[in-house]
């Protein structure tokens, strides 16, 4: 498949449509024997045809795939890369948080202090985490943990996965812009590991509230930017249909950034997506966190804060 133009390139659905076809036929084959056969010839042709859509997908398309409604949340990956995970709540000043999901967890028989962005997946559970979207309560939550990880010495990881934080009348009145600024400051002092993984979405200050780390890391097919590519287009060509061109513009994949130096590493995803295969992404997501924290683990607290300090200093620079 040849890489195509912003405006030329198909939306995820049409992309997906062959695909999902083409799954329901083997799945209907499954339980006749007679059939095995051609099933193995439908499934090398899957293969292909998921070699030949999705290897060349556009910065749209990433987008599009980052979002999409089955990908994996925070919680699906906790439960196949933790062997334990005690959730705790609360910022204790206004309440808990349920877009934003944090406990101790066990990784390898390590504890590792998880804080995590979570969506919802049905109408109920979309509206109980805010679509995704934390409010100030939920920084400050997710601060109190790590500032709790410092205190005994244990690592963090953050999970990024929101389109923004809250931007509601009730969030501003409990101080949304502080809570963030303040996660910023402080992240920046942790002298403990801090490891940041994009795992769909990273959109503006509220992704950006859980990614001042030593190491942040991007699903392939996640994107992070501070602005989405809808909101983008509305401001620069007043229409939002343009967010495919806005989106190339906008340098948001994890190839980009990675050129950029925005981050550190990839984790590649199972051919077709991350949803189409939990197991195998969560396999890949752990393996890259564990190293991540073993690299970490040579360096003392100073030389953690002072390169942390190094790594966001130099972005944006020119020359």
């Amino acid at each position: 498949m040849k890489d195509s133009s912003p405006e030329q390139a198909m939306d995820l659905a049409q992309l997906e449509k062959p695909v999902l076809e083409l799954e329901a036929q083997i799945r209907a084959m499954e339980m006749d024997p007679s059939l095995n056969k051609e099933r193995e010839k439908l499934i090398k042709k899957l293969d292909k045809l998921k070699a030949d859509l999705f290897t060349h997908l556009t910065d749209w398309q990433r987008a599009q795939l980052a979002r999409h409604p089955k990908r994996p949340y925070a919680l699906d990956y906790l439960e196949r890369i933790c062997e334990r995970f005690d959730e705790l709540h609360g910022d204790r000043r206004f309440g808990d948080d349920a877009a934003i999901v944090a406990g101790m967890g066990w990784i390898e028989g390590n504890p590792v202090m998880v804080i995590g962005q979570q969506k919802g997946r049905d109408t109920k559970m979309k509206i109980l985490r805010n679509f995704g979207m934390p409010k100030p309560e939920g920084y400050r939550k997710a601060l109190r943990l790590m500032k709790l990880a410092e205190k005994f010495q244990r690592p963090i990881l953050c999970l990024i996965d929101t389109p923004g934080a809250y931007p509601g009348v009730d969030a501003e009145e409990r101080g949304q812009a502080e809570a963030i600024a303040r996660n910023l400051l402080e992240m920046a002092k942790l002298e403990v590991p801090v490891v940041a993984v994009v795992l769909g979405e990273g959109g503006s200050g509220g992704a950006l509230a859980l990614g001042v780390a030593d190491r942040v890391l991007m699903m392939e097919n996640a994107i992070y930017s501070v602005i989405s590519p809808e909101g983008c287009a509305s401001i620069l060509w007043k229409d939002a249909s343009q967010a495919p061109k806005a989106a190339a513009a906008l340098k948001l994949t994890a190839p980009h950034l990675l050129e950029l130096g925005i981050i550190d590493g990839i984790v590649k995803e199972p051919l077709g997506g991350a949803h189409s295969d939990y197991d195998a992404a969560a396999h890949a997501l752990k393996e890259a966190i564990i190293e991540a924290f073993s690299e970490l683990s040579e360096l003392s607290a100073e030389q953690l804060v002072e390169e942390r300090y190094q790594k966001f200093a130099r972005m944006g620079s020119v020359g």
